[in-house]
């Protein structure tokens, strides 16, 4: 989830709204806002509607200061058409375009030292908005598909924290690999309170060929963070799940990443995902990603040895 900013001036300072993983509000205040020394990272981040709104807006200010400049020496443009503002303005636009209609033209040293300005002023500009679009088109985007909610079951006789990944794009990510990290507010034996960052050990965290799908999971047994955990305690604790994927998309060469959170309301525990795999009869494997997203409760019996692992991790470490 991208946070959200405020609009930024520089040289000042105000407040700003963000939030965090799992969907915590934040406001932080005090810090400078210096746009102008973050153009680059502004114009990385900003929407495409707002980013063109902007070039747009640069391109008709633009125009409009240097077509003010040449109305003020009257006569500085021959053929000026219409007459006045407008036509300065107007000139000011095919100068910087370099378009040349070749009926008006600069006919005295102002006209021609001004022209010279903006020319140059322009390329430069050109130069940097080319660069800035070049570097957006160009920038890796994963198209990691994850599953909103996580789920807790057994697996081979083991309770297990499993979360549901997939390749969107199905072309291959070579080397995938995965960190899960469990986030959440502790107190220290001398009462201080802090936001703990824990890492959660995976089956296995690594993919050689990203394509379809890919199930993470962790193991809750006595080593694991979660040995104790339940939905109350987890929620108590604002805690939040943060799994990160990445890997080498082997038709650029590029590194995409991708990353998902899930509060303690996503985790859906003694639940399973519908399973999306079928396979045809003339055996050809069928992925259905419209069940994607779905959990359904585990049968009886097995959601029984579900619970009664919880409780006993929860007892042996009580």
């Amino acid at each position: 989830m991208k946070p959200h900013r405020d609009a930024r001036s520089s040289g000042t300072t105000g407040s700003t709204h963000r939030r965090l993983p799992g969907g915590r509000r934040v406001v932080t205040r005090g810090l400078p806002r210096v746009v102008l020394q973050d153009l680059y990272h502004y114009s990385m981040t900003v929407s495409w509607p707002l980013l063109f709104a902007s070039i747009i807006a640069f391109f008709l200010a633009f125009d409009a200061l240097f077509g003010w400049i040449y109305h003020l020496s009257p006569g500085c443009i021959a053929n000026l058409n219409p007459p006045g503002f407008a036509g300065a303005f107007f000139f000011s636009v095919e100068t910087l375009a370099t378009v040349g209609y070749g009926d008006m033209h600069p006919v005295t040293l102002y006209g021609h030292v001004v022209a010279m300005l903006e020319i140059f002023i322009g390329l430069l500009s050109l130069a940097l908005i080319t660069g800035i679009m070049f570097a957006r088109f160009s920038r890796p985007r994963a198209r990691f598909l994850f599953a909103r909610v996580a789920v807790v079951r057994p697996v081979d006789g083991k309770l297990t924290l499993m979360l549901r990944a997939a390749n969107a794009r199905q072309n291959v990510v070579q080397e995938a690999s995965a960190q899960l990290r469990l986030m959440r507010d502790e107190v220290t034996t001398e009462g201080f309170k802090l936001r703990r960052i824990i890492d959660l050990a995976l089956v296995r965290g690594q993919h050689p060929l990203f394509v379809f799908g890919w199930n993470i999971m962790h193991v809750i047994d006595e080593k694991s963070p979660l040995r104790s955990e339940s939905p109350a305690s987890l929620a108590a604790s604002t805690a939040v799940l943060i799994l990160t994927v990445s890997g080498t998309d082997e038709t650029t060469g590029q590194t995409l990443m991708g990353r998902a959170e899930y509060p303690a309301a996503a985790i859906h525990w003694h639940h399973s995902f519908s399973d999306i795999l079928a396979t045809s009869a003339e055996g050809t494997l069928e992925f259905d990603y419209q069940k994607f997203h779905d959990v359904e409760p585990l049968p009886p019996a097995l959601a029984a040895e579900s619970q009664a692992a919880l409780s006993s991790l929860g007892a042996r470490n009580g």
